[in-house]
């Protein structure tokens, strides 16, 4: 794979600060919902302090719901126990150049509690884990990641002002692959493809969609930490640069009737001198042994894990049959009605999971991924057999229809207890519980369009 530029070592910032060049430094890390957060230091202190010491953060920033309320319930962080400080330690690979802000570079932290021990329900210290018990089977996980996104003519504070009412999507009609169409939204896709080349990301490319104003922006696959760390750092990104293009732009699962915001993820093993493990020529469809188990895994622990695929009451709504997103708990080569599509060959022999939406978060979906993989590994399970066909039209197993299934699934999973920790698992069903009480005390436009004057 080619090296992109743009990630920085700490002697170039310092050459870089020392020049002008860079002002300020971003230290971040992704919340329980998939947001970058963290703060902004001057490039003196980050180089003076930060750099060795880290920086503080409070710990509610890992118990709050989307609104960025304190809410009961978690054990990490609450009014009884004072809302302390966790320390965000700067993970010095992850370093970059931030192009489309200016003078600024941006490095990722990992967070740890005031005596240096790790916050275990941090996204990603939770795949980190399981990156760990991969490694202990000297097995390394390759990712990509597939973030589709609709833009919107209607800035962000516009949009607000509206309510997320009657905004204009970026193109009229459906612009999956179409050039046209897609063309006006060019200076903003070119914008953020270039930002995050920039960035140290490799962009293979941008493509329509099938929703009005939706897109896709590829980025080449890489370890799974880094695409993940990429992610976010991307996710938001390009949000600020809608903002800034006077656009703005959703990844939200499920905006209206139409196609969904999916995130597809691919992911495949290799060994520890770079081997394609996945593969064997010799054996049924070219899948080894080991990609046998890992797949069983994945389709027998997908509806108890289905959580860290779709955190919100939204994500649900793009489960719709005869939408591309699935719904059939299958697998099947090359088929994109299964909720596990397998593709590729040697190096590139991988499984795509459709499950994940746009409003995924990343850290947490890789991580039951690997978690699957491995009770399938470590059991020795065998898959189902392929599905050829309209999985939507079979009599397999279903994806949980909603995220009240989800968190009662997750909630009695052995496998996402011997995974994740009894902290981890208490920690995210509250997430869930949070999310489901406000939506349950949410009054929406469909219950007033239906019931102000006719009930």
């Amino acid at each position: 794979m080619t090296t992109p530029t743009g990630y920085l070592s700490l002697d170039e910032l310092r050459g870089a600060i020392a020049d002008g060049a860079v002002d300020t430094v971003i230290v971040a890390f992704t919340d329980m919902q998939g947001r970058l957060v963290g703060k902004r230091v001057s490039a003196r202190l980050f180089l003076e302090d930060v750099a060795e010491h880290g920086a503080e953060a409070c710990n509610y920033l890992l118990a709050v719901d989307v609104e960025m309320n304190t809410v009961d319930g978690y054990a990490m962080s609450s009014w009884e126990r004072g809302y302390g400080d966790m320390v965000l330690v700067p993970d010095f690979d992850t370093l970059r150049a931030a192009p489309w802000l200016d003078a600024t570079a941006l490095v990722t932290a990992d967070l740890r509690w005031l005596d240096g021990a790790p916050v275990e329900a941090a996204p990603r210290r939770i795949l980190q884990r399981q990156l760990e018990r991969l490694a202990e089977r000297g097995l390394t996980a390759f990712v990509g990641t597939e973030l589709e996104f609709i833009v919107f003519d209607d800035g962000y504070r516009a949009a607000w002002q509206k309510g997320y009412r009657d905004l204009t999507p970026a193109s009229d009609y459906n612009i999956d692959y179409a050039l046209l169409a897609s063309t006006r939204m060019e200076p903003l896709l070119r914008d953020i493809r270039n930002s995050m080349d920039g960035a140290g990301m490799y962009c293979e490319g941008v493509k329509g969609e099938c929703n009005r104003g939706q897109q896709e922006i590829a980025f080449r696959y890489t370890d799974a930490l880094g695409t993940c760390d990429n992610h976010s750092i991307y996710k938001n990104a390009a949000k600020e640069i809608a903002d800034r293009h006077g656009k703005s732009l959703t990844f939200m699962a499920k905006f209206d009737e139409r196609e969904g915001n999916s995130c597809h993820i691919h992911i495949s093993l290799r060994g520890d001198g770079g081997e394609a493990v996945f593969a064997d020529p010799d054996e049924p469809h070219g899948m080894s042994k080991l990609f046998r188990h890992f797949l069983a895994g994945q389709l027998a622990a997908m509806r108890e894990l289905t959580l860290f695929s779709a955190p919100n009451v939204n994500s649900y709504k793009r489960y719709v049959a005869g939408s591309f997103a699935p719904t059939a708990i299958a697998w099947g080569l090359d088929n994109r009605t299964c909720a596990l599509r397998v593709v590729g060959h040697g190096h590139g022999m991988r499984v795509e999971n459709r499950v994940p939406g746009g409003d995924v978060n990343q850290y947490l979906a890789v991580a039951a991924l690997i978690a699957a993989g491995l009770h399938g590994i470590e059991n020795e399970l065998e898959p189902a057999e392929l599905f050829a066909g309209n999985a939507y039209e079979s009599d397999v197993e279903r994806v949980p229809a909603t995220l009240r299934d989800a968190a009662e699934l997750f909630a009695g999973s052995t496998v996402a207890l011997e995974a994740f920790g009894e902290e981890v698992v208490a920690h995210y069903l509250n997430n869930a519980r949070v999310e489901l009480a406000a939506f349950d005390a949410a009054v929406t436009d469909w219950e007033r369009v239906r019931g102000f004057e006719r009930l």
